[in-house]
């Protein structure tokens, strides 16, 4: 018997630590890792031991004997992984870095933000001899994409939560909720009472089209409607025309999907999680009946991830419908498929959807359709969306192997009320950082931020997540990423070349009373947690949200 990692995972390797026989992978050592999309559990090494099922913090890991019928097919995607990347004996495990292993009594490091990058960055700092953390976030409740990004019917994923949780035990870490960074405290301010600050604001904004119509009224950014069906404060009191039956999604990543899963999911169930209680009032008057997901290249190179596919597979009283020329075998595409360095996901990616568009609609009410190189020209519409113009593309692989979607003469036009972009998240400036506005990070160099124009590392300041590396991979990624930055933080102190704080360990907290006399700390983000599953408890939902700044506030006084 075996044991089997399913749809939550977020990869961020809990169980490759504890595993005794090495048989999850990819680890962090290894290449493919900041790229997969799950990791997978060998078949024929695993001892059966349940040690990675205790260690698991979103409860991702099944034994085989316990599958429900629609995870049988992790099996497949467990076992074919290894068929293509066959353990190699006699491997040794990473030995600690000798600079772990150093006295960093008296260090302090601030971190901005409050997501998984940050929180993963702290528990390594936390975990160091003798040094201090403390964190700013401008919001008055944690975690980031885990609260305002991650699907409200995905709790599981949601679950890591409680690995972050332990910090609040921690007398070497200090929260801080309602802080601004360039608000209340400067970006020298924090420098002056830290030897170092780690910036993990992530990417709060989106790519744009740069087509016609991108702007017209019922054009959206799916990263507003994310965030305003998972309760974020600022987009709260946004309002979507959900009176068209047909809505059109544009991209076809994870966050494509989570938008057309949650249109077309029955309201009731969603009633069950703890989606926003304004967005669940307007999801039961919503006439949405189907939603067309549009991707610009072909299946092999589909943003999402095969989970998110597989969840799809499952929708109740919703038919997903693929057509079964977008997603054919070419000459190209078996090209990719047979390359020996073709990731098994991708394999699996294609296999999934023919398999869908082999399969006759069974009659649902409602419809999701996924379509590939199919790219949008036009948002068209007089006073507000009325259509979308799409071409046909084709496939062509350049020089250096990458596949471009080439758009051929075959133009349709697509009747909606509602289009949601969903093309990628993109950071925004941060105040007295540098900044590199086409990729949408802060330039660094693995982890260390430098000077634009001089390629001079900025002494003391660091970044770890999307805003460091782009809006890519899964929760779990982030914590090799924070690793990475975190361990050349440790590097540059003990070699002396981080910057002496000019003011006293004490000073940091009294700026913050004198700045912000609403924070919120760890404490009393507990009693805020504890509120919204209390509301939630009589409702039979794992919690309600507290939105508004002031109905947070209200459960402090």
């Amino acid at each position: 018997m075996s044991f089997v990692i399913l749809q939550p995972c977020c990869n961020d390797a809990s169980c490759v630590d504890v595993c005794p026989v090495d048989c999850i992978h990819p680890t962090p050592e290894e290449a493919p890792f900041m790229r997969t999309e799950m990791l997978h559990i060998d078949p024929q090494t695993c001892i059966d031991c349940g040690a990675c099922v205790d260690a698991c913090p979103v409860d991702a890991i099944k034994s085989e004997d316990d599958l429900e019928e629609e995870e049988e097919v992790y099996k497949n995607l467990n076992s074919e992984y290894f068929d293509l990347h066959p353990l190699v004996s006699g491997q040794l495990d990473p030995v600690k870095p000798i600079w772990r292993k150093a006295d960093f009594t008296g260090m302090r490091v601030a971190i901005v933000g409050s997501g998984p990058a940050a929180f993963y960055a702290a528990l390594e700092i936390v975990a160091t001899k003798g040094a201090s953390v403390t964190m700013f976030e401008r919001l008055l409740t944690p975690y980031g994409l885990v609260r305002f990004g991650v699907a409200p019917d995905h709790p599981g994923t949601k679950a890591v939560t409680e690995v972050f949780k332990t910090l609040a035990r921690r007398t070497n870490f200090s929260l801080n909720l309602g802080i601004e960074i360039g608000k209340h405290i400067t970006h020298d301010e924090l420098l002056a009472r830290h030897h170092a600050v780690i910036y993990a604001v992530g990417a709060s904004s989106d790519r744009r089209l740069g087509i016609d119509g991108e702007d017209l009224p019922g054009s959206h950014t799916a990263t507003e409607f994310v965030a305003w069906y998972n309760g974020h404060p600022d987009y709260a009191n946004r309002s979507f025309d959900l009176s068209s039956e047909r809505i059109v999604v544009i991209g076809n990543g994870n966050v494509a999907l989570d938008v057309a899963r949650i249109l077309l999911t029955d309201p009731d169930e969603l009633d069950r999680t703890d989606i926003a209680d304004h967005a669940l009032e307007a999801l039961r008057d919503s006439k949405v009946r189907e939603v067309i997901v549009l991707g610009r290249r072909g299946v092999a190179q589909a943003g999402y991830t095969n989970p998110e596919m597989i969840a799809l597979r499952h929708l109740p009283d919703v038919d997903l419908i693929v057509d079964g020329d977008e997603v054919a075998t070419d000459e190209l595409t078996q090209s990719i498929l047979d390359a020996d360095d073709t990731e098994a996901s991708v394999r699996s990616k294609v296999a999934f959807a023919q398999d869908v568009a082999s399969q006759p609609p069974e009659g649902h009410r409602k419809r999701l359709v996924l379509r590939y190189l199919a790219s949008p020209t036009e948002i068209v519409g007089t006073d507000r969306v009325e259509s979308v113009t799409v071409t046909r593309n084709r496939l062509e692989q350049e020089s250096d192997g990458a596949v471009m979607a080439v758009a051929t003469d075959f133009t349709e036009s697509i009747d909606t009320g509602l289009v949601l972009r969903a093309v990628g998240y993109h950071g925004v400036p941060v105040p007295d950082l540098p900044f590199d506005a086409a990729r949408g990070v802060v330039p660094n160099v693995g982890g260390r931020v430098v000077d634009q124009s001089s390629r001079d590392t900025v002494s003391g300041v660091y970044v770890t997540g999307w805003i460091k590396r782009g809006p890519s991979g899964v929760i779990g990624t982030n914590k090799k990423c924070a690793t990475d930055t975190v361990d050349l933080l440790l590097q540059d102190y003990l070699a002396g070349a981080l910057p002496m704080p000019s003011e006293g360990p004490e000073s940091t907290a009294e700026l913050v009373s004198q700045r912000q006399p609403n924070v919120v700390d760890f404490a009393g983000w507990a009693t805020i947690d504890k509120a919204e599953k209390a509301a939630g408890k009589a409702r039979k939902r794992p919690r309600v949200k507290f939105v508004t700044p002031e109905s947070i506030l209200a459960e402090l006084n």
